[in-house]
């Protein structure tokens, strides 16, 4: 499903607002939503250890994601990291903790519902070293070469202009910086319409992107060590994968950051 006229982006992007507005007083309210209505459990029941999550404002939006991109993002101390579509903030706050005080971890979002939410969880946290902004991925608001890693959860899919995000992506990396994100991508050889319908039972609402497809609009963005992974089936011909991806370029070592 391909959303390409003004009206049908912005209607599409209103959806994906309200749906993630209503997420965000249903985990006010401690009840824990879901990414996917066709199989809640399935999805993103347990991509997170418990121990990990326990105690930790904003676990409760645990179940909002498709996998865990931390589980392969290999954060270092020091780094800054940015999470996409950062929701009530849990990504932010555990890469906080990973990156330490000489870290810094942004979240970004467009659901003004999220990021209220976001910013009570770190103040009741207690974590100094995050900061939420309001926006759309693909517009990121940060200079070039301001973050040495991009994670993002079950969120890429979507957005009405994928290639966008991924140019944005490659913009605000550092040379050396890397990509680490969980997200639905599509079989290869499946029906268009079938696979479009597919991937609206578990939130797609944008469709999915084919595999191949995915992994070109990465290279096409300037991106490099392009993997897609797939970890389980969401629904027919639909896959919950974790991407990984990054910027050309020389790391500082040591710390872990990218040159700038």
């Amino acid at each position: 499903m391909t959303i390409d006229h003004a009206d049908g982006s912005a209607a599409a992007r209103e959806r994906v607002r309200a749906r993630y507005a209503t997420a965000a007083g249903q985990v006010r309210a401690g009840r824990t939503p879901s990414c996917s209505d066709a199989d809640p459990a399935g999805m993103c029941g347990d991509a997170y250890d418990p121990a990990e999550l326990a105690g930790l404002p904003g676990a409760g939006a645990a179940g909002l994601g498709c996998g865990n991109p931390l589980a392969v993002a290999e954060l270092v101390a020091g780094e800054t990291v940015l999470d996409l579509g950062s929701g009530a903030g849990l990504d932010v706050l555990l890469s906080a903790r990973r990156v330490g005080p000489d870290g810094f971890a942004y979240g970004l979002d467009m659901t003004d519902e999220m990021l209220d939410l976001a910013r009570r969880h770190a103040a009741e946290a207690g974590a100094t070293n995050v900061e939420f902004l309001r926006g759309q991925i693909e517009a990121i608001p940060l200079p070039d070469a301001s973050v040495d890693v991009v994670i993002s959860n079950c969120v890429i899919n979507l957005s009405v202009d994928k290639p966008a995000v991924f140019a944005e992506i490659a913009r605000v990396l550092r040379p050396g910086g890397r990509v680490g994100v969980s997200d639905l991508v599509g079989d290869d050889d499946a029906d268009p319409r079938d696979q479009a319908r597919a991937a609206a039972t578990v939130g797609a609402i944008t469709g999915v992107v084919p595999v191949g497809d995915y992994r070109a609009q990465l290279e096409r963005a300037g991106l490099t060590d392009i993997t897609v992974t797939a970890t389980h089936e969401a629904a027919p011909t639909v896959w919950s994968a974790i991407i990984q991806a990054s910027r050309p370029g020389v790391s500082r070592e040591g710390a872990g950051r990218s040159v700038s």
